[in-house]
């Protein structure tokens, strides 16, 4: 995730790290190494410039501790002014205190608006909220039906009227349809176009008259850089949303969408999508995206998505079976489907302080952990619970089984054989104490 960005902010940084102290010469080199990463990030410009002034200013009227160097001085700075940039805290979604919550979905078609209003849905569910999908796309032959795939994944009802062509009509019964079966959400995923255009505005305008939404969402590819400022500029001209929805910004390598569009629009991002999975949706949090940004990592979102995975009993019996040598595969491969639910193995190596910017090219093969999860569920209870009942003949089944070659499974056992005898390492007192230490340890 903005990866490139990243590693143009480090080189320009390079300037003023090392000085033994700022001078207004290297300030301004440094600026007009960050604005032209700017530019090339597809930032705006005039935000670019306001940003590169407002630092400028910052970093010349103030005096450097002794304790800090010029370096981090700066990188607090940019910090402070990256994290205003986008919004300065996250925002939250609006829920209506009296009534059903309907939230509007908006934007140009190709933007992921209808998988990520799957997305909000199981979101939301997941809040125990009462959801319902409204399809009232009547334009693209496949959303309906998109729609439905989505919901009937995640066990939420979508509505649609097979035989009406009007959107406004839909959106309007499904609102009814939703008081009378008790469901306090209606998330309205509307058409899209491949640009602006005024049929589709007025369209617009209508349902949101017709449903007074609680919300209305932007939703918007973050790859398309100025161009999705563009069309935010644009929708919020006609429109008035409230809340902006960045998608498949984990493919973004230069960020130009996510560093604009709320200062040119002047309205919040509320999430971010990442991936395609229907819980790959996050809130918006613009000091941990300034912390990725400037290389520093996102602690804070990696322990969450932990801790939203991680059962705290499963916990327990897992460090008691590490401690007493008791680990079997049958473990191992409950941790693989945590790690899994955590999202990428790229994704959460960059929220990894000072990693984010190195492992840009690195070879990080998802398939990998898919190979040993098949060959694990290849084996039987018995070969899972005592892996050294795995010769020659069993192994062989196993490869067979699993579609993988007799020297993957060799290779998966003695992996996890020196894993075990690794673990031996931590039955001393002092060595458990140390690991009980690490277990407990808080970010705040």
């Amino acid at each position: 995730m903005l990866e490139d960005l990243t590693l143009k902010f480090d080189k320009a940084l390079k300037k003023v790290t090392g000085q033994g102290r700022l001078t207004e010469q290297n300030i301004s080199d440094t600026m007009r190494e960050l604005r032209r990463v700017l530019l090339d990030a597809d930032v705006n410009y005039k935000v670019a410039k306001s940003f590169i002034d407002d630092v400028k200013e910052r970093a010349l009227g103030k005096e450097v501790l002794a304790s800090v160097s010029p370096g981090q001085h700066i990188t607090k700075i940019l910090y402070d002014r990256l994290t205003e940039l986008m919004g300065g805290s996250m925002s939250e979604l609006t829920i209506n205190p009296t009534g059903p919550t309907v939230i509007l979905m908006v934007g140009l078609q190709g933007s992921g608006k209808t998988t990520f209003s799957a997305k909000l849905a199981k979101y939301l569910k997941d809040r125990n909220r009462k959801v319902l999908l409204t399809a009232a796309d009547v334009y693209r032959p496949a959303a309906k039906d998109q729609l439905k795939t989505l919901g009937k994944q995640i066990s939420i009802p979508v509505f649609s009227i097979d035989e009406s062509k009007d959107a406004v009509t839909i959106s309007e019964e499904s609102v009814k349809y939703a008081k009378e079966n008790n469901l306090d959400t209606i998330i309205i995923d509307t058409a899209g176009r491949l640009h602006v255009d005024e049929d589709l505005m007025n369209e617009v305008k209508q349902i949101k008259e017709t449903v007074n939404p609680t919300e209305i969402l932007f939703v918007v590819d973050s790859m398309s850089g100025q161009d999705a400022v563009n069309s935010a500029k644009a929708f919020h001209d006609a429109v008035y949303f409230d809340g902006v929805v960045l998608t498949k910004l984990d493919g973004d390598s230069r960020g130009g969408a996510a560093l604009s569009i709320k200062a040119v629009v002047d309205v919040p991002i509320k999430f971010s999508s990442l991936g395609e999975k229907l819980d790959s949706i996050e809130i918006f949090h613009p000091d941990r995206l300034a912390s990725r940004i400037l290389g520093k990592g996102d602690v804070v979102s990696l322990v969450e998505k932990a801790q939203a995975q991680i059962d705290e009993k499963e916990a327990e019996d897992l460090e008691k079976k590490l401690l007493s040598n008791k680990f079997d595969l049958e473990d191992f491969l409950k941790q693989i489907k945590m790690i899994k639910k955590m999202g990428s193995i790229q994704s959460l190596l960059g929220m990894i302080p000072g990693l984010g910017a190195n492992i840009k090219n690195a070879d990080v093969d998802e398939k990998q952990l898919v190979k040993v999860e098949s060959i694990i569920q290849s084996m039987t209870k018995q070969e899972r619970k005592t892996p050294k009942i795995l010769n020659g003949s069993r192994r062989k089944r196993i490869a067979r089984g699993s579609g993988n070659t007799i020297q993957d499974v060799n290779r998966l056992i003695k992996q996890f054989n020196e894993m075990n005898k690794m673990m031996k390492m931590f039955k001393s007192n002092k060595n458990r104490k140390m690991l009980k230490n690490f277990g407990n340890l808080k970010f705040n």
